[in-house]
């Protein structure tokens, strides 16, 4: 089963007209999209577009065979012309199939939004799903699911639908899946491409043809790295950079370093904004006994921050007062991070950590500030060091250390 996308971008094109942004003013050549239609084998078309004719034309293909054309969402610009020969568009009721001549099936999809997502099963058996903007599929069952071959969706702006297809095993470790819809929500380019790497996803230009069912680079888009340190400094959005690292798969555990604090309506704030961040789907535990987590098999780790972890170890040994620092507090200190380290080294857990890079800012005036902030340095170095990425986020822009 061939897949022809005639356009990847949202309903209002990347770039938006007379939009003055900077994703849109650097959407040019490949990353200018058109409004997303699929055209499948030829003879079915996934919503119809200002312009498809001509998309189709550009891409080597007519629109000439097309036998059935489905729309999946309201379109609320002007109405749009059905090219001469083209079939009416139409919407098949959501949990019906149709059964086109072509021996191709589609299955209509319930969204949690305005929407109509389609399931398309070839003549050979291949699968494809093809889901509307900003929506995700409603009332996913658990049990055992034939994964689809390929996933069409809007990666960016719901990667939720990614996670919930992954708790069902719709979306496997083979599933190819393609960022459409795409929108003026992130810059093209390169944070485009690391930003649907990190979901197990990619982007491909308008007119790309692909195969379902063929996909090779599967090595290459199995989702994040084992292993992710993100550093950034007060504010910078590391956090956010971390969460969104693991926003596409399930049953995440939130490793909450910080504990609470009694009286602290400021900090109870900061925990509360946290967590209304984080998909309803996610654990959280407070604890800063984390080799144990890294040495059980489990769902992925999001640890935040190791920042924290730091000041409980260093409470722990001591650390604070000169006598017992010499007195064998670095040295308990030194062990600590030697466990944490080797427990990185070794878990078999998807781990993304953050931690806040303090090198960089003005030298505490006191002896303790001074020793914090040195073995913060050599704590970040040492878990980097065991990591396959790492990440710097400043003013909210993730530049790769590694990776």
């Amino acid at each position: 089963m061939e897949v022809t996308l005639l356009g990847t971008g949202a309903p209002a094109g990347l770039p938006r007209p007379d939009c003055p942004c900077a994703a849109c003013a650097s959407a040019l050549g490949a990353d200018a999209r058109a409004a997303t239609a699929v055209l499948v084998d030829g003879t079915l078309l996934l919503d119809l577009t200002p312009g498809a004719a001509f998309a189709a034309a550009r891409s080597g293909h007519s629109l000439g065979g097309v036998r059935q054309v489905l729309l999946t969402h309201p379109h609320d610009g002007p109405p749009v012309e059905v090219p001469a020969g083209t079939p009416h568009p139409g919407r098949v009721p959501d949990g019906r199939e149709l059964a086109l001549l072509t021996g191709h099936r589609v299955r209509a999809v319930a969204m949690d939004a305005p929407g109509t997502g389609y399931a398309v099963t070839g003549p050979s058996g291949q699968r494809l799903l093809y889901l509307p903007p900003r929506s995700a599929p409603a009332g996913l069952e658990e049990g055992p699911a034939q994964s689809y071959d390929m996933v069409l969706a809007d990666v960016v702006r719901r990667p939720d639908a990614l996670a919930g297809l992954r708790a069902v095993g719709a979306l496997g470790p083979a599933t190819d899946v393609v960022a459409v819809h795409l929108d003026h929500d992130v810059p093209p380019g390169g944070e485009l491409a690391r930003r649907l790497a990190a979901a197990g996803a990619r982007a491909v230009p308008d007119g790309t043809t692909l195969t379902v069912g063929e996909f090779t680079d599967v090595a290459d888009l199995a989702g994040v790295p084992r292993r992710t340190l993100v550093l950034g400094g007060a504010r910078s959005g590391k956090s956010v950079e971390a969460e969104r690292r693991l926003e596409a798969f399930p049953d995440v555990r939130y490793v909450a370093t910080g504990g609470t604090r009694n009286g602290d309506t400021e900090w109870a704030a900061r925990v509360a904004a946290h967590r209304e961040r984080r998909p309803g789907s996610w654990r959280t535990t407070e604890t800063c006994d984390l080799v144990p987590l890294l040495r059980e098999e489990g769902p992925p780790l999001l640890i935040d921050c190791l920042s924290l972890w730091l000041t409980d170890a260093m409470d722990a040994v001591g650390a604070w007062d000169d006598a017992q620092w010499a007195d064998g507090g670095e040295r308990a200190l030194r062990e600590r991070v030697r466990e944490l380290t080797e427990a990185v080294r070794a878990t078999r857990r998807t781990v993304v950590a953050v931690s806040n890079e303090v090198g960089s800012g003005i030298v505490p005036a006191t002896a303790s500030g001074r020793r914090y902030r040195d073995e913060l340095g050599r704590l970040n170095a040492a878990f980097a060091g065991e990591c396959e990425h790492v990440v710097l986020v400043v003013a909210g822009q993730a530049l790769v250390l590694r990776g």
